[in-house]
């Protein structure tokens, strides 16, 4: 079994997801996440503002962020997004443990920004909720750091005065 086996059932679990929920969403997963990928969170969330109604499931994973969604009447399921955490910028979320709540933002590469509301059965699970997207976007990312590709270098010396000196015709 592998490393995503391992760890997706008992994330899955951990949230009280139906077992039939889970295996629906799972051949999309499996296509989005490598085998060595170990699962963080797998949770419904919905997405708070927008006119297009559906259940969303989130799958996080310590390299990937993967949501899906069903839609209400056909119960189609059509991957929403995936993206690996390193192309995400302005990751943000605020835990509000008054309405059992977390809601996680954050702007793909392509722009746009992705707004996702994850409800929890306890202010506990808030707070937990919390620590694990800490863990997967803060301190597990490294910060960005210019990265040089190529240098262009100057040529010697030699080579500059003898370019630019003009030519002695006798």
């Amino acid at each position: 079994m592998d490393v995503f086996s391992r760890t997706f059932l008992p994330a899955a679990a951990e949230t009280g997801l139906a077992v039939q929920t889970v295996s629906r969403h799972m051949p999309i997963f499996r296509r989005c996440v490598g085998s060595g990928d170990a699962t963080i969170l797998v949770t419904r969330c919905s997405r708070p503002g927008r006119a297009v109604p559906g259940e969303y499931l989130m799958l996080l994973t310590y390299r990937r962020l993967v949501v899906t969604q069903q839609t209400r009447v056909l119960h189609r399921l059509r991957l929403h997004l995936n993206t690996e955490l390193r192309e995400l910028s302005n990751v943000t979320w605020s835990p509000d443990p008054r309405l059992h709540s977390v809601e996680l933002a954050a702007t793909a590469i392509d722009g746009a920004r992705e707004r996702f509301l994850i409800r929890t059965q306890h202010p506990k699970q808030v707070w937990q909720l919390d620590e694990m997207l800490n863990h997967a976007f803060r301190t597990r990312l490294r910060a960005a750091r210019e990265r040089i590709v190529a240098t262009i270098g100057e040529a010697p010396a030699a080579a500059r005065t003898s370019a630019f000196r003009p030519a002695v015709v006798s």
